[in-house]
């Protein structure tokens, strides 16, 4: 809308005539709204309204299509490759002893053994003569002779295998005696014993382990008391065996 504005004069005619004034009452209310620069003071808001009422219900909506879920089965992959070996566990409590199993066959007969290394003698002597002193004394009668070792011609024992033996005498004796043990030449042990009474059945005995390599000899002889003899009811018996082998 246009603004109205009026000089003096044109003011004063409107007011003037009775038709002018009705028209510009009718127009007051657009001249003021259009006039007013200034706007006014904002007014208080107002109360708030009460609630209004539920609308109505909507229509149906139109029925949907099914949709069929289709489960995937999932399928077996490739074996994957070997893990590392674990650390062993603890062990494991042990467990009930199982029946005794079948007695299985007879296994075939293993080789012959060998036979195990054996010496042994025992040699007589049965003169009523004295042995020669210092010399070693021949027993004549062979009794046991296992090896083949003892010399009747030398009166000496001859080692054939390596080991401990131990050798052993009983003399029968009339007069003083004195028997020594002789290993090559060198004496071992000397045994002395003198009759008392003049005993005819008196007995001289001694023994003694030595150790021989082989072909190592032991014979026994005497000194100047050499009264070994023999009687109608006894001699003299000289023996050895082997006690333990040795390589």
């Amino acid at each position: 809308m246009k603004q109205f504005h009026l000089n003096l004069h044109q003011r004063t005619m409107m007011f003037h005539h009775p038709l002018t004034v009705g028209a510009l009452l009718l127009l007051l209310p657009f001249v003021s709204m259009e006039t007013c620069s200034t706007s006014g003071i904002p007014g208080m808001p107002g109360i708030p309204g009460l609630p209004g009422r539920d609308g109505r219900n909507g229509e149906n909506g139109e029925k949907g299509e099914r949709v069929s879920v289709l489960l995937q089965v999932p399928q077996k992959g490739e074996q994957g490759d070997s893990g590392l070996k674990g650390v062993g566990g603890k062990r494991g409590a042990e467990g009930e002893g199982g029946e005794p199993g079948q007695r299985g066959p007879t296994g075939e007969t293993g080789a012959p053994g060998e036979i195990g290394a054996h010496s042994a003698f025992s040699v007589s002597r049965a003169s009523a003569e004295f042995p020669e002193a210092s010399t070693p004394i021949r027993f004549l009668n062979v009794i046991t002779d296992i090896n083949q070792e003892y010399n009747t011609a030398t009166g000496r024992f001859r080692c054939k295998t390596p080991g401990t033996y131990y050798f052993v005498y009983h003399a029968t004796e009339t007069a003083k005696l004195c028997v020594l043990l002789k290993l090559d030449g060198i004496k071992l042990a000397s045994f002395c014993d003198t009759v008392y009474n003049n005993n005819p059945k008196q007995v001289s005995s001694g023994g003694l382990a030595v150790y021989l390599k082989k072909d190592q000899e032991v014979w026994l002889e005497t000194n100047d008391a050499s009264g070994m003899t023999a009687t109608a009811t006894g001699g003299s018996v000289f023996s050895g065996f082997l006690l333990h082998p040795h390589p």
